[in-house]
């Protein structure tokens, strides 16, 4: 019995795509779900949140070479006219590379520049300079350093990352399941027997492969015949177990084309036909709350409409940006005749002749599917164009490679661990967006926008004669650059300090009279500027400070290495050493403020940020972490 009988339904729609996608889009409502799985196996899964490093990298200071461990100040006497001996144990020790350097030693010299006289004796002709050859704790990876934002696809490279920082489970976005439905009584298995009719199901491999590329997991179900009751009862089951269902064939207008009926008898319709040439019909819908896409049987349409449909519906669940085709200006070797009202998607070969790319159109039959395989692109023909001619230059996506959505907002300047959050904020509103940062200082940042190197730069200047924090620099190093001063943060600066700071440590002063060992930041960061500020108003030179001139590039840097070191200190943020388990005493508040063009502030990219700098949620954030204040809806300083 087939039961109830359907009208066969001979008209589509020529709905634009771009608009049954937002509708597809606005339709499917699913939370993410957050699993933790084993690092070793989560290569190409999806962060479901941040991830911190719990260790640095290395953990302790590690010899960067081959030779022996020394101390820098017993080797100053060496010299090829005065060759220096020194004595195993007492002055040195052999050191291979990645051993750690015992405390009393702070330099390596490499095993091809000593001379080995005994067991017990070795002579150098150079002097070592402090901490060549050693490689500090942290200088890989620094222990709560963000490692990774939410939406990040994870790569082989990025493993190795986390199993170095400790991060043996990590938390990922669970996977979509997608069934995937073949209809047709035609279809038969590729390990069945063929005969005149018959067409081997590969469909539903392809999509299946598409979803895993995507980050979906497929559920392919077995063949489902042309019989209305057997597909109802399929796309119900599938419902009910799926996040996603895809039906193929059946969406067209043929007698046997039954899946828009059921659809409408089961569900609900939103679109039957897009403009599009090939695959233009499509179904999409919505059964008992889940998105349906139903996709001609034609191998070409199929694949296509997935990308169109299905992969955006993947990405949406992941968090993640839909990636996009790398384009390239190609000149056509042949005339293309499209037609008026369709988005027509060509497939192209491509040549590279005489210093210039040239395209041509591979058959356009939607069932040939060595089209789609052998084409190098593909030429979409917009529905307000009836073609191009031969000789003109047109754009084209290629198939081969796909390229990463980069849509980053680069951040230079001082080091903040706040960035990091904004970044994770910023991408949990805006899946494309993120903050792409480096750790320079806050003169390097303002000369990477003086030179249109950076959108956004952290600065926290302190002006010794006027004590105003940035204003004073700004005007000084951008002249008449048009630019704004957005205040941020107000956060406290302080000494950072082993814990239960065993050297009484109070003051700069006392940093120089016990000759503590002390990390400095670089030169052109605020820190360091604070720090050379409290030295002069000492009336204390740089010279009497131990370490004056060995350089941390962050503060979760300087607080690492501080918790290596006994006798130590440092000047940084209250989070960076409440993140190391370090003594903090306040020294006092400062401003941290971004500076930017006013160009990229009035951007859309721009709005976003402040947005997300103004937003409860970021805000609350920030606070929870200790020793920051949010700026709340400054007044931008603009210049000039």
């Amino acid at each position: 019995m087939e039961g109830k009988r359907y009208n066969r339904k001979i008209y589509l729609e020529d709905k634009p795509r771009e608009q049954a996608k937002n509708e597809l889009l606005e339709a499917f409502v699913l939370p993410l779900e957050k699993e933790l799985i084993p690092t070793i196996g989560s290569l190409g899964r999806v962060t479901a949140e941040p991830i911190f490093a719990k260790v640095s990298m290395p953990h302790y200071h590690a010899s960067a070479m081959d030779g022996i461990a020394v101390n820098a100040e017993d080797t100053y006497e060496a010299h090829e006219q005065n060759p220096l001996r020194l004595t195993r144990g007492e002055q040195f020790v052999y050191v291979d590379t990645g051993n750690a350097i015992p405390s009393q030693f702070n330099a390596v010299i490499m095993i091809e520049y000593v001379d080995i006289i005994d067991e017990n004796t070795i002579e150098i002709i150079e002097p070592a300079t402090p901490w060549q050859h050693i490689r500090p704790i942290g200088e890989d990876i620094t222990q709560e350093e963000m490692l990774f934002p939410q939406g990040h696809i994870l790569r082989p490279a990025d493993l190795g990352v986390l199993l170095a920082a400790k991060i043996i489970e990590v938390p990922v976005a669970k996977k979509p399941v997608v069934t995937i439905i073949p209809t047709g009584n035609e279809l038969v298995s590729a390990d069945d027997s063929l005969a005149s009719g018959r067409i081997i199901e590969f469909n539903g491999t392809v999509f299946s492969s598409f979803v895993n590329e995507w980050g979906g997991e497929p559920n392919l179900h077995d063949i489902v015949r042309d019989q209305p009751e057997k597909i109802k009862d399929a796309l119900l089951n599938a419902v009910e177990t799926s996040d996603i269902v895809v039906i193929n064939a059946g969406s067209s207008a043929g007698s046997k084309d039954y899946t828009v009926h059921i659809f409408e008898e089961i569900g609900t319709v939103f679109t039957h036909g897009v403009a599009t040439r090939p695959g233009k019909p499509v179904i999409l819908g919505k059964i008992n709350d889940k998105v349906v896409v139903g996709v001609p049987g034609y191998p070409v349409s199929a694949y296509l409409a997935l990308e169109w449909f299905v992969r955006p519906l993947i990405c949406k669940y992941l968090q993640i940006p839909e990636p996009k085709r790398q384009t390239i200006q190609v000149k056509l070797g042949r005339r293309i005749v499209s037609t008026m009202g369709a988005e027509d998607f060509v497939r192209m070969n491509i040549g590279y002749v005489n210093g210039q790319f040239i395209a041509n159109p591979l058959t356009r039959a939607a069932g040939v599917t060595m089209s789609y395989v052998r084409a190098d692109a593909l030429l979409i023909v917009p529905p307000d164009q009836l073609g191009y001619e031969q000789g003109e230059v047109v754009e084209v996506e290629l198939l081969k490679p796909l390229e990463e959505i980069k849509n980053a907002i680069v951040f230079s300047g001082s080091h903040d661990l706040t960035i990091d959050l904004l970044s994770s904020n910023l991408k949990k509103q805006r899946t494309e967006m993120k903050i792409v940062s480096s750790h320079v200082g806050s003169m390097a940042g303002i000369m990477a926008i003086r030179k249109g190197e950076a959108h956004v730069a952290g600065i926290h200047l302190l002006d010794p004669e006027t004590k105003e924090y940035n204003v004073s620099y700004v005007k000084r190093m951008l002249g008449d650059q048009e630019v704004v001063i957005y205040p941020f943060l107000k956060r406290t600066q302080g000494w950072m300090l082993p814990q239960g700071n065993p050297d009484g440590i109070a003051s700069v002063h006392d940093i120089a009279e016990k000759n503590i060992h002390y990390v400095n930041r670089q030169k052109g960061a605020g820190t360091r500027i604070l720090f050379d500020l409290l030295l002069n108003e000492a009336d204390l030179s740089p010279e009497r400070i131990t370490g004056y001139d060995r350089e941390m590039f962050s503060h979760l840097a300087v607080a690492a290495e501080i918790k290596g070191s006994e006798h130590s200190a440092g000047l940084g943020i209250y989070p960076a050493a409440k993140a190391m388990g370090l003594d903090f005493i306040p020294v006092g508040d400062e401003s941290y403020d971004l500076l930017m063009t006013r160009a990229f502030f009035e951007s859309e990219q721009g709005n976003w940020l402040i947005s997300v700098i103004q937003s409860e949620s970021f805000k609350a954030e920030v606070e929870q972490i200790g020793g920051y204040a949010v700026v709340d809806h400054p007044e931008p300083i603009i210049f000039p």
